[in-house]
């Protein structure tokens, strides 16, 4: 038996002893049951095994003394008010707020965090990684860094703008229905079935198949795609509003379409469709990369995550993982939203811990 099996089971043990002593019960069970798990694991897999477990519960506890500091970080920094709502907020949310802030960074000041440009090629195919390339080159010789941190503002960029341009477009295609009702509710709800109906990859690659996979073309179909999901969840919260007293006051009073929506409906929808937002970024963010995967999406050699896995997929028969660092960073910003949105849709429901 090594003195790696040896010392990982000891401070395992340890570390459960401590917290049952203590009588923190829930430190116990979580040590408790890894101790168990790994000791499962250990007789099946052998140390390395053993070795996969302990450097997975190291990252999840790097993440969460992360996750901590910076919802402290963001509590002192914060006014009053929101400083008692981050108090409440899980450190899953502040390691999505971490993650989402991180990305801005790295998308806003690109140009100066990337070593070299984005289309620049300064070594030969698939080069090794050495002390001007972090990761390596790709197949034309580009520095793979580089090129994924291009990708923050390309990638990122390009969804973020095609989830407003659909929000704005739904958002106001269902407050005006449920202002309206009548005929113009019917129409824009029969148009948002049709769409809904056909598959969003089909019609997003027959949009660029006729129109081309140019940026424009891109955020007008994704924009189509999404935008009556938007509409039916902005229909249904605005219709409970619309039947309030207060929005019958406001009629009464002679008040327009346009003042109802912007000071009666719209504040007391806020909630709903802020997180609505975050979840139909995800879905955009998905279907554009996986647009970029297929060769539709953004076009060389401009850098984009979902185009540079298939670039360098020849990698993986190599043993090489870094193919799917960018397939990780989609999955990193994916799974951070919905962190924050989880703890945004808790909040608007009014539930309590």
């Amino acid at each position: 038996m090594s003195l790696f099996v040896i010392g990982y089971y000891t401070l395992l043990l340890v570390a459960s002893c401590l917290a049952a002593y203590f009588n923190k019960r829930t430190w116990f069970l979580l040590i408790f049951t890894l101790t168990l798990v790994s000791f499962i694991l250990g007789i099946v897999g052998g140390v390395g095994a053993l070795r996969f477990v302990a450097i997975a519960t190291a990252l999840l506890a790097v993440a969460g003394m992360v996750a901590y500091a910076f919802r402290e970080f963001l509590i002192a920094i914060a006014s009053t008010e929101m400083a008692k709502e981050l108090r409440t907020a899980p450190l899953t949310a502040a390691f999505g707020l971490f993650v989402i802030f991180t990305y801005a960074i790295a998308g806003i000041f690109a140009p100066l965090i990337a070593p070299h440009g984005e289309a620049e090629v300064i070594a030969t195919a698939f080069a090794p990684p050495d002390e001007t390339m972090l990761l390596g080159a790709d197949q034309l010789g580009r520095d793979i860094f580089s090129r994924i941190i291009y990708g923050t503002r390309n990638s990122v960029g390009l969804a973020l703008a095609a989830t407003v341009a659909a929000f704005i477009l739904g958002a106001l295609a269902g407050l005006l229905a449920a202002t309206k009702g009548g005929w113009f509710d019917q129409l824009m709800g029969r148009i948002a079935d049709v769409i809904m109906s056909i598959p969003s990859l089909i019609f997003a690659l027959l949009m660029l198949s006729i129109f081309g996979p140019s940026i424009p073309v891109i955020i007008v179909a994704v924009a189509i795609i999404y935008a009556p999901r938007v509409f039916r969840l902005t229909r249904a919260v605005a219709g409970n509003v619309v039947v309030m007293d207060y929005i019958e006051a406001a009629k009464l009073r002679g008040e327009g379409t346009w003042y109802l929506i912007r000071r009666e409906i719209l504040p007391n929808s806020t909630a709903p469709l802020v997180a609505e937002f975050g979840l139909e970024f995800c879905f955009v963010f998905l279907l554009v990369a996986g647009l970029s995967f297929l060769g539709l999406g953004i076009q060389p050699p401009t850098a984009d995550w979902g185009s540079m896995v298939r670039e360098n997929a020849t990698l993986i028969s190599f043993g090489d993982i870094t193919p799917l660092i960018p397939a990780a960073a989609i999955a990193l910003l994916t799974v951070a939203v919905n962190f924050v949105v989880d703890w945004m849709l808790h909040r608007s429901s009014g539930l309590k811990e």
